[in-house]
């Protein structure tokens, strides 16, 4: 609840509690065919099929007990790209899901969680139903588009309240645990250490919880302040930086730590270009240690002024 306690006051929607209520997601799925190379009107039927399909499973299902008024639904965006299909109605692809979340006072969202999905197989026949069920295993297709959608509800209510997406990490969880008994890949720990099995061992893991507990710092004590006090702002998320660096030594190269990075790296340079030499210095040591790849946009933070 205390999101959308959070969420309320910070959208300042007036009409949140009435009737007129709302799903939790608002988001954009699009399947992109194009490496299939067909352009037969009935493979184009089922590519349309399937969106809106895809869109109505995760835009319409009621995946928590909070009530959500128009326009406070979690912005996401997920691109399916069909990159195979060795059989009829047989598909393998890849899923690039993207996720934010609204800074209080502000038209500015926070880019949340940015992921590529690699082993996203399925099976889809055009009007068939997507049902899920938490408890059985009913197909992968419908077991990933539900892990996710939880993966999205955990990361956002942790930014509202410490450790408020907890009974979304469970849920992905549970869905990780039986999909496993179906041996599609992407589920395994083995398999990879980039995949759904990671991303929620990293969520529910005790030595991930200074980055949980950092999201809450980043985005409500941080972003949402920072433009009434911009220097609080920027200790508080530097202090989620570096519970990162504390999850680091517990969990090195853990996947959510390279999410985070690949999602804020941009916003983190642009916070603290302005902040004093020292609290630069030691936002750029982090930065650069836990995300090398990006060392070149943190170099702006020391560079001479």
């Amino acid at each position: 609840m205390m999101r959308k306690i959070c969420l309320g006051f910070i959208l300042i929607f007036v009409h949140c509690w009435t009737a007129s209520n709302a799903q939790e997601l608002r988001c954009n799925i699009t399947i992109d065919a194009t490496p299939l190379n067909t352009n037969q009107a009935t493979e184009k039927a089922l590519f349309d099929d399937l969106q809106k399909a895809l869109n109505n499973f995760m835009n319409n299902q009621r995946w928590t007990q909070d009530e959500f008024g128009k326009g406070e639904q979690i912005e996401c965006n997920l691109v399916i790209t069909l990159t195979n299909s060795p059989a009829q109605n047989v598909f393998q692809a890849t899923a690039q899901i993207q996720a934010s979340r609204p800074v209080y006072n502000t038209n500015y969202e926070s880019n949340l969680f940015s992921f590529v999905d690699r082993d996203f197989n399925f099976v889809y026949t055009q009007g068939q139903p997507l049902i899920f069920s938490p408890t059985t295993y009913t197909s992968n297709l419908t077991s990933v588009l539900a892990f996710y959608a939880y993966m999205v509800l955990a990361l956002d209510y942790d930014t509202f309240e410490e450790l408020g997406g907890s009974p979304y990490v469970e849920q992905a969880f549970n869905i990780m645990n039986i999909a496993q008994s179906s041996g599609e890949v992407g589920w395994g720990s083995t398999q990879s250490n980039r995949n759904r099995f990671w991303l929620i061992e990293n969520l529910n893991s005790q030595q991930m919880l200074s980055l949980r507990n950092g999201l809450y710092q980043y985005h409500r004590l941080g972003l949402d302040t920072f433009l009434t006090d911009p220097e609080k702002a920027r200790e508080s998320i530097l202090e989620a930086i570096k519970g990162l660096e504390e999850a680091n030594k517990l969990k090195p190269s853990a996947v959510l730590i390279n999410i985070f990075f690949d999602a804020k790296n941009r916003e983190i340079v642009n916070i603290f270009k302005e902040a004093p030499a020292d609290m630069r210095t030691e936002v750029h040591r982090i930065a650069v240690k836990l995300d090398p790849t990006n060392t070149e946009k943190y170099n702006v933070l020391t560079a001479p002024r």
